[in-house]
């Protein structure tokens, strides 16, 4: 894993003037939290590189950007993530590579370049984000995953394309943070989401899941690599069992080969039980002994009060894995405070307002784990593939034309100013996102009304909100150095079960039933068979006073950004309102507090960017 950044332009030949080694070590610095374990820069006429490497798979591999000859053809790369089909794609190479063997993910990725060109990055099955500059064909290369688990912002300046693994590595470069109506429009209109391929700031825009961009000179070219496909799934229910089975296996295998010890993220539901489970089993065939790691709130235990979302703490599930895999486990608690106080961190983090306090508390979860281990493998992206979401079960889903995690509009703009939301129209902006996807929806001719809306429904969570996940994950765990494994985020899973008919995925209506028949020799019935509950979230009503306290000080300073886009009376009066815990507004977590909590965060984000 690495923070990668870097610059390219055909008119001058920066080698001639020091001030772009200046800068490059300045966007460097910038992402120096992504690669704690070496760093380095390279500069080129036309081309500057800079990378900060995380080691946690070769420890030898240089910090630095990579350069190979093949002939009188030379390149450079800098490559963000991990491939989990490198001895494949050496092995393929076999035939064109006459030099040592590479070792290195980067070293693979360029030898494959130069070898094959880009026909090579249709095999790599990894999470990454690449750069590349061949300096025969002056041409930069910027290149991004199949489900977009590593991010890659780009903006042209002037004559200059500039990149990085952040937006702050662009805005070290010297490009100033801007934003327009369209930046309102994702913030309030559906954020914590964004739109794929935008940065929410105003002419920057992030390389697509799936694609690779050529740039010579000022001509960039968006080149598709992979996408979902709508197809007739022929296999009888027994052979998708075992298909998804051994895919789920196979991914999760692969992603325990590192360098430094794996960990898991468990908490006690089917997703990263089964994930913790299969390492566990992996890690004892060589006598070793997992580690896992569970998050949860001081006072939880007291204040819990179940909803339809939320209705069991993870606690006693974790304690029956613990016992059950024998794992090294660690109890991670975050208090209130602190997860206030780290509502700033996380748009640190982010570069962006984001999930409120549960992007806060992971980062902080994050941040304690990284003092014991370097990569952690995770449950995130099953309920996305396998259907686990209230929605796909909603009868409502089915008939409303909107995004399903966001149905009601009302209590996200409820607070806004009248002139405010008449300017922006953060309505009218989602639901234009909304329908752009339905129309971009892969489709099968064969299926039903009601099987055509629940693919419909199956895209738009794996464009969307398993995307927001995968940033939320990325930049948490990355902020502390701390690499976050998806095995559930491999594409060969995602295009698979993108055609399992309903009926399979949800086989005699019981909820990810397919992902239970894999996990049933695994683990215990009660874990096995536990009603899906998501990421934890503090239930001490002293928080939500805190965030509301805070959010007055902010409004009656006379200086917030806010008080150009909120209405106070409105603000005050939904202050002294009861919450209502059981009607999030985006997904099934962020409801009244986390209103707050995002209002702050859009507050510090919007006076710390300047923008």
């Amino acid at each position: 894993m690495s923070g990668i950044a870097g610059f390219y332009q055909t008119e001058s030949d920066y080698t001639q003037d020091s001030k772009w080694k200046l800068i490059l070590h300045k966007m460097n610095k910038s992402l120096s939290h992504r690669g704690p374990d070496g760093s380095g820069i390279c500069l080129e006429s036309h081309a500057g590189f800079s990378q900060n490497r995380l080691c946690s798979v070769c420890a030898t591999e240089e910090g630095g950007p990579l350069s190979l000859p093949k002939g009188k053809h030379n390149a450079m790369i800098v490559f963000n993530g991990e491939l989990f089909n490198s001895a494949e794609c050496k092995l393929l190479l076999k035939p064109y590579v006459h030099y040592e063997q590479a070792c290195s993910d980067s070293e693979t990725i360029l030898s494959g370049y130069l070898s094959m060109g880009s026909d090579f990055f249709r095999q790599l099955n990894g999470a990454f984000a690449f750069a590349i500059y061949d300096k025969e064909a002056d041409l930069l290369i910027l290149c991004r995953d199949r489900i977009g688990s590593k991010p890659l912002f780009y903006q042209q300046y002037g004559e200059t394309l500039v990149f990085g693994s952040e937006p702050k590595a662009l805005f070290a470069y010297g490009i100033k943070p801007e934003l327009d109506d369209d930046s309102f429009g994702e913030i309030f209109g559906i954020g914590p989401a964004r739109t794929l391929g935008k940065a929410v700031y105003k002419n920057m825009k992030e390389v697509l899941p799936g694609h690779f961009l050529t740039i010579r000179g000022n001509l960039i070219d968006d080149h598709l690599y992979w996408q979902l496909q709508g197809k007739e799934h022929s296999d009888s229910y027994e052979e998708t069992i075992e298909k998804v089975s051994g895919l789920v296996y196979d991914s999760i295998i692969r992603q325990t080969t590192a360098g430094t010890p794996i960990s898991c993220f468990l908490s006690g539901g089917l997703d990263s039980s089964l994930v913790s489970a299969i390492c566990a089993k992996e890690l004892a065939k060589t006598g070793q002994q997992l580690d896992t790691y569970s998050f949860d709130f001081n006072g939880n235990t007291a204040n819990f009060k179940a909803n339809s979302f939320q209705s069991s703490l993870d606690r006693p599930f974790v304690d029956i894995m613990v016992s059950h895999i024998g794992s090294n486990h660690t109890y991670l608690f975050c208090d209130t405070d602190i997860q206030a106080d780290y509502l700033e961190k996380a748009v640190d983090a982010a570069d962006l307002p984001n999930m409120g306090d549960i992007e806060a508390s992971l980062v902080y979860f994050c941040e304690s784990a990284a003092f014991q281990s370097r990569v952690a493998l995770t449950g995130e992206g099953a309920d996305e593939i396998f259907g686990g979401y209230p929605w796909f079960h909603s009868k409502a889903a089915l008939t409303e034309a909107c995004f399903p995690w966001a149905n009601d509009m009302g209590f996200r703009l409820a607070l806004l100013s009248e002139d405010f939301l008449e300017k922006v129209k953060p309505a009218d902006y989602a639901r234009k996102a909304y329908e752009k996807t339905i129309a971009a929806t892969p489709r099968y001719d064969g299926d039903s009304p009601v099987d055509a809306r629940r693919r419909e429904i199956s895209f738009l969570t794996f464009q969307w909100f398993m995307v927001t996940l995968l940033n939320r994950m990325d930049r948490a765990s990355m902020y502390s150095g701390f690499q976050a494994r998806i095995p559930f985020g491999d594409y060969r899973l995602a295009e698979y079960l993108y055609n399992v008919p309903w009926n399979m995925k949800c086989f005699n209506g019981i909820n990810k039933n397919l992902l239970i028949e894999t996990a049933k020799d695994l683990l215990p019935d009660k874990v096995l068979h536990r009603k899906k509950s998501p990421y934890p979230k503090t239930y001490d009503p002293t928080y939500e006073k805190m965030l509301g306290d805070r959010l007055k000080t902010v409004l009656s300073g006379g200086s917030s950004p806010l008080l150009g886009i909120v209405d106070k009376k409105k603000v005050a009066q939904f202050l002294s309102s009861p919450s209502d815990y059981g009607k999030p507004w985006y997904g099934q977590l962020m409801a009244a507090p986390q209103m707050l909590a995002y209002l702050l965060q859009i507050d510090y984000w919007m006076k710390k960017y300047h923008v």
